[in-house]
């Protein structure tokens, strides 16, 4: 997203925020990783106090795409840990955003990632592999699909029907 910040597309954009195809999260997520800039295509997850899915996602490779999981905003346990993040970096995923908790809070702001989650948690999830993939979710207040765009920074989180060109 090269120097533009989330604040100045919104401002050069609000015809596409008119028609609905730029949407911006609710300001409810904390900021975690060494990356608090990044962007790219979307790949969703629902899931609800299991992270199975979720470390299946990140194992896999991820050519610059942002994993986005509706945890339910369970607030009960962790859905995402410090090992998975190491992953994700290692192979190659823009970021994460979990409508919940994540726990091991040192290790994930040691990596080179963008991670967003309501907050911290000690616990840890259940391991039953129960959630669906590349599905329609709807978090902070916005509908997000699978293969729309994320745009984050340190003001906030854009959803874009299409990748823009900033």
């Amino acid at each position: 997203m090269a120097l533009v910040t989330t604040a100045e597309v919104c401002d050069a954009n609000p015809q596409l925020i008119v028609s609905g195809e730029l949407r911006a999260l609710q300001p409810i997520f904390q900021i975690y990783g060494r990356r608090p800039v990044f962007s790219g295509p979307i790949v969703t997850l629902k899931v609800f106090e299991d992270n199975v899915l979720i470390r299946e996602f990140l194992e896999e490779k991820g050519n610059g795409r942002v994993l986005v999981v509706d945890g339910g905003g369970s607030l009960r346990c962790a859905i995402l840990g410090g090992n998975p993040v190491v992953q994700a970096q290692n192979n190659g995923w823009a970021g994460i955003v979990v409508n919940g908790c994540v726990r091991d809070v040192d290790e994930i702001n040691g990596c080179d990632i963008g991670v967003r989650a309501l907050n911290s948690h000690p616990m840890k999830a259940n391991k039953k592999g129960i959630g669906e993939k590349n599905v329609p979710i709807t978090i902070a207040g916005t509908r997000i699909c699978d293969g729309e765009w994320l745009y984050a920074d340190t003001d906030g989180i854009l959803i874009s029907k299409m990748e823009l060109s900033v």
